[in-house]
């Protein structure tokens, strides 16, 4: 038979359990404090920060579809290397795959505007792992892998380029912004 003593005890009891969860509970918040790091602060703080930003954007959306395409085929063709049973199958099966490539994007490429273009060789190393002017080198040789490279030194930009996520945070956020990530 139950008491009011015995219906103290385990009223204490369990508030004397519970109590501790409870102010744990109010501890924890279900609240991100988020800081803008500081390089983001002094970028902004520049008058012309939002009109390079919107550029930017655009330029990647402009090229990202380009390094997303790249990134597919190269993994498409490199399985389909592996499966080619004599180097003159591979090297007619890479001739026929370059001349598709530039059937299908070359009027689009050549139009790209220098940044355009900075924008893409690094997103095709973001999308493929490897850098253009490594690529070309694997798949076209060498001699044409520097020729390319000083065509690009020309227009100031350099084929051994890497998307690096930190130092290319807005290309990065712009990404995911989009969706694509």
């Amino acid at each position: 038979m139950r008491t009011k003593k015995h219906d103290m005890n385990l009223r204490v009891l369990l508030l004397s359990l519970l109590l501790p969860m409870g102010l744990m509970a109010q501890q924890k918040t279900d609240t991100l404090v988020y800081t803008i790091p500081s390089f983001i602060k002094e970028a902004q703080k520049d008058p012309q920060y939002q009109a390079r930003y919107q550029k930017l954007v655009r330029d990647v959306k402009r090229v990202l579809p380009y390094a997303k395409m790249a990134g597919f085929r190269m993994h498409l063709m490199e399985q389909n290397l592996m499966n080619l049973p004599t180097e003159k199958a591979r090297k007619e099966y890479l001739k026929r795959t370059e001349d598709g490539i530039k059937e299908q994007f070359m009027d689009d490429l050549v139009n790209l505007t220098m940044s355009q273009g900075k924008i893409l060789i690094k997103l095709i190393h973001r999308e493929t792992g490897k850098d253009t002017y490594s690529l070309l080198k694997t798949y076209r040789g060498n001699f044409t892998a520097l020729y390319w490279q000083g065509l690009a030194k020309v227009f100031d930009a350099d084929l051994k380029n890497e998307y690096n996520p930190v130092e290319d945070w807005q290309i990065e956020q712009i990404i995911r912004d989009l969706g694509f990530e």
